[in-house]
């Protein structure tokens, strides 16, 4: 059975295909010849608070938006075949991924699969019968402990770390310019991290 935010979800589709019109001209080389790789978190908006709309950038999103090797196989593509030529690496403020470590993650989902909690002594998971971290044994899995979660203790830090393995990735033009910025989400505001773009100026400017 369908959830009611899937109906909800389909139904407010419907309103946005109706004045869809000239967005079917658009082509997949963004016009601006930008991507951006920042974080899933709900709370950023990339096209609002960079002032971009539908056709103008390419947006690669992961937890923490971090450079992965995913994350980077999109830029390679975004630039390779479509053209862009300026990359904003984007880590913000309040990131989720700095309220966990790796043996965090992987001992939750050793105890449960599903959702844990925040509490004011960490995540726990919610389900009764539960040790100190965990929920009842068997109802989750070791793999946790074989995945580098790529956890954030500062946003800045982890900028410029991501903005250096862009930088060097054998794969990525050194013609790219790659910026780093931190979003803050109590303001709105986009900061640049002066270091995280030095790191990454393309060949030209360096």
């Amino acid at each position: 059975m369908k959830s009611n935010l899937l109906d909800e979800i389909l139904k407010s589709n419907r309103h946005y295909a109706a004045a869809f019109g000239a967005k079917a001209e658009l082509a997949a080389r963004p016009r601006k010849r930008v991507a951006i790789l920042t974080c899933m978190d709900a709370r950023l908006d990339p096209f609002k608070f960079a002032g971009l709309t539908e056709g103008d950038a390419h947006v690669v999103r992961n937890a923490g938006g971090r450079a992965t090797d995913d994350a980077i196989r999109s830029l390679v593509i975004s630039h390779k075949l479509l053209g862009t030529r300026i990359w904003l690496v984007i880590h913000h403020t309040r990131c989720g991924m700095q309220s966990f470590t790796n043996e965090v993650m992987a001992e939750l989902l050793e105890s449960s699969l599903e959702t844990a909690k925040l509490t004011p002594q960490g995540w726990r998971n919610s389900e009764e019968g539960t040790d100190s971290i965990g929920a009842e044994e068997g109802t989750g899995s070791i793999e946790g402990h074989f995945i580098h979660w790529m956890t954030i203790s500062d946003p800045a830090k982890s900028l410029i770390v991501d903005v250096r393995r862009i930088r060097k990735h054998p794969l990525v033009s050194p013609t790219v310019a790659v910026y780093g910025l931190v979003f803050d989400v109590e303001t709105g505001n986009l900061h640049e991290v002066p270091e995280a773009s030095q790191i990454g100026r393309p060949a030209s400017e360096r």
